[in-house]
């Protein structure tokens, strides 16, 4: 299925490293490119998906790299506003990130209930995205889309309590 998503990568327009992308904009705001903020950006590219800042903190520290949770934070903060990650979900009581630079979007669906997470892509979304900025005059870099709603399970266990019922929705897959 070929993409209409600049910010994906290919062959035809390969993209800088991570950490190139990142010194840039450090440099741009007068800041270093630290090992620490090295390892902070090595650990985000390891993973896959949506994470939270403590997993990554005990993650580092693990792997014994000494990375204060301050440090961690501010780099996150850049990081998010250097475009390379963005903050995923807001409904939680921890925020949660995910690297997105040179990545195909990663459009979700959250459970308003239950939390659970669908990722899904869709050109039709990525075609209206690019519409919308050429319209606007505006170059598309990428986007990020999140449905918030209530999973068939989560309505179900409704009714079901609602019902007085003590039976459970079994999760299915679609």
């Amino acid at each position: 299925m070929a993409s209409n998503d600049p910010t994906a990568s290919s062959p035809a327009q390969p993209m800088a490293p991570l950490c190139s992308v990142f010194r840039r904009y450090l440099k741009s705001r007068g800041l270093k490119y630290t090992s620490e903020r090295a390892d902070v950006l090595d650990a985000i590219i390891a993973r896959d998906g949506v994470f939270e800042a403590e997993e990554l903190l005990l993650e580092l520290r693990r792997r014994s790299q000494r990375v204060s949770k301050a440090t961690l934070y501010r780099t996150i903060h850049l990081l998010r506003d250097a475009g390379i990650i963005v903050q995923a979900l807001f409904n939680s009581k921890q925020s949660h990130f995910q690297l997105i630079y040179g990545k195909q979007p990663r459009d979700q669906m959250v459970c308003l209930k239950t939390g659970r997470l669908i990722e899904f892509q869709s050109e039709e979304l990525i075609s209206l995205r690019n519409r919308i900025c050429k319209e606007l005059g505006w170059t598309p870099v990428g986007h990020r889309f999140q449905i918030y709603a209530v999973s068939p399970e989560a309505a179900a266990s409704k009714d079901l309590a609602a019902k007085g019922s003590t039976l459970r929705a079994l999760p299915h897959s679609r």
